[in-house]
């Protein structure tokens, strides 16, 4: 980590935070960070996502960024083992590791890692995800990476859960039509806000999930400067997805099936040619209080 006299300025009064260590830069891959109230389905979205990427011949890394390793299990079919299970192994050894112990090859070709995180109520999950990017680059895996997409926990926005923010290009937030997930979004505006001042990530704007009708989103929208970039349906056979364990590109076909996976993709596309970064604003809790809901 970076010690007291490299370290940059505070990212908010009162701020204390997980630094990048220098050098810790994800060489020429462009890099996404998916957030959201947690349930919102911010993996399904992040795995959908990166499948798109992969059907446009990009090559993609998923990190999931949650203690309980569910990120990836729609790729790889299974729970794999996370990094920091896999580092206690070996007494955090690292050069015992090799690739295939913490790296696993999903749908597509879709490269999956489960940083996993620490023991209930300690350590820092911050922490994991810099060893999780450590161990990447030592390996040479993102040097052959278009695109990495963290797939980050709940609505957490501490100094540690913040981290993938340091090597994120732009963050995306996950968010249904109601108010419990806006409130969430309007915090993890807030978080990303506060790391874009010393940091490189900005905001790329809101996923509408689980969302028929997004009238509550764009009155968010409008008042705090955010914007939908992408649009999902509540439809049964995305939660039939998950059950099956496989992303919505191996599902029958269908007409739903197929525009949903056509969101997916022209959603990648357009974060692949790149979206104009946003100089969006929190709004105080009264305020978000005060804006949504009907009169």
């Amino acid at each position: 980590m970076l010690d007291e006299t490299n370290r940059p300025p505070a990212d908010g009064e009162g701020s204390v935070q997980v630094h990048m260590d220098e050098g810790m830069d994800l060489d020429t891959a462009k890099v996404f960070a998916v957030y959201g109230k947690g349930g919102i389905g911010k993996s399904t979205t992040s795995s959908n996502l990166s499948v798109a990427f992969s059907k446009l011949g990009r090559r993609v890394v998923q990190i999931g960024c949650d203690p309980k390793h569910d990120s990836t299990f729609t790729l790889t079919k299974s729970l794999i083992p996370t990094v920091i299970d896999i580092l206690q192994e070996v007494r955090f050894h690292t050069e015992e590791l090799r690739i295939e112990d913490f790296v696993f090859e999903g749908y597509n070709g879709v490269m999956c890692v489960e940083a996993g995180g620490p023991p209930a109520g300690t350590g820092c999950g911050g922490y994991v995800v810099g060893q999780t990017v450590k161990l990447l680059k030592e390996h040479h895996i993102l040097e052959d990476t278009d695109v990495v997409v963290f797939d980050v926990l709940g609505d957490v926005v501490c100094g540690g859960f913040a981290a993938p923010l340091q090597h994120a290009e732009r963050a995306l937030v996950v968010a249904a039509n109601d108010f419990d997930s806006i409130f969430a979004m309007n915090r993890i505006v807030a978080a990303i806000q506060a790391k874009s001042k010393n940091y490189d990530v900005r905001l790329g704007g809101v996923i509408a999930n689980r969302a028929d009708q997004t009238d509550q989103i764009e009155k968010f929208n409008e008042r705090s400067g955010m914007r939908t970039v992408a649009r999902i349906p509540a439809l049964d056979v995305i939660r039939l997805s998950r059950l099956k364990k496989a992303t919505l590109f191996e599902m029958d076909p269908s007409p739903e099936v197929t525009a949903v996976q056509n969101e997916y993709l022209q959603l990648a596309e357009a974060l692949w040619n790149g979206v104009d970064p946003l100089d969006a604003r929190s709004l105080a809790d009264r305020e978000i209080f005060d804006l949504l809901g009907f009169d």
